[in-house]
């Protein structure tokens, strides 16, 4: 009775296989924190000893670090004692045990965003530019289904990403995003808006195997002209580069359920 009169809502309870695709796209974002924290500990004990790798190619510039040539670099390296040496040898496995682990779970939400529950929906969302396949099957296994959102902007407010609103009387103000919510999509959304800035207009091609209909990919071009030109309308006005990043996540948001709502015929 309450719930038809509207007095109070509906939770929506995901099914053991939407739980599972859950747990392992969760199990990557843990998987890439720990190779952070991995090459962190690592570079530390290194600046700790004075080494600071600074090798550069033929054209001046600097090589990047966890490559071949790094490898090479620490493997070259003597610090003279044998403890020492023993917790490099230490960090150095952690690193390139953390590496594997992150790369063979991101392997399966790869696979994941092949299945048929899931396949559609990550094909349309990867239109988006910031969204590749792992990003696409995370998204989409933690809304588990656009449609259950009457709006976007109810699916915005779902995530968090709306701002929060001080009221007293006839006064409002409004204050940062509510970071309410699906945390983890939340942080997935606000990193794949940093790819518009910088960005082009022009829309993705499309990936092998990625099969989307004329109509969706036609509104996810539109999508990414609008995030594009929203990002520069920001970095134009002088708006703090991580405030403009939010606002374009909170509107990618948005992107992401209407893109996805057409995916699911919805």
């Amino acid at each position: 009775m309450q719930l038809a009169l509207g007095v109070v809502t509906e939770v929506h309870v995901p099914d053991a296989e939407c739980e599972g695709a859950r747990d392992l796209a969760r199990a990557l974002a843990d998987a890439r924190d720990d190779a952070v924290r991995a090459k962190q500990r690592l570079s530390k004990f290194l600046l700790r000893h004075g080494l600071v790798y600074d090798e550069r190619n033929a054209a001046g510039q600097r090589r990047n670090r966890w490559t071949g040539d790094f490898w090479a670099w620490v493997g070259r390296i003597d610090l003279g004692d044998a403890a020492a040496m023993a917790t490099l040898d230490h960090y150095c496995e952690r690193v390139r045990e953390a590496d594997a682990a992150k790369a063979a779970l991101e392997a399966k939400v790869k696979s994941l965003a092949q299945q048929p529950r899931w396949k559609p929906t990550c094909d349309a969302l990867k239109c988006l530019k910031g969204i590749d396949a792992v990003t696409a099957a995370s998204i989409a296994c933690e809304a588990d289904g656009f449609a259950r959102f009457a709006t976007a902007s109810g699916f915005a407010a779902w995530v968090g990403l709306v701002p929060s609103e001080h009221s007293s009387g006839e006064s409002r103000f409004r204050g940062g995003i509510t970071k309410a919510g699906n945390k983890h999509l939340r942080k997935l959304l606000v990193e794949a808006a940093w790819h518009y800035k910088g960005a082009s207009r022009s829309p993705k091609d499309l990936a092998k195997g990625q099969v989307v209909d004329a109509a969706t990919r036609r509104h996810a071009n539109a999508g990414v002209r609008r995030l594009v030109d929203r990002r520069r309308s920001m970095d134009d006005a002088g708006k703090q580069s991580s405030v403009a990043n939010v606002a374009v996540a909170r509107e990618l948001a948005c992107w992401c359920w209407a893109v996805g709502r057409m995916a699911e015929g919805a």
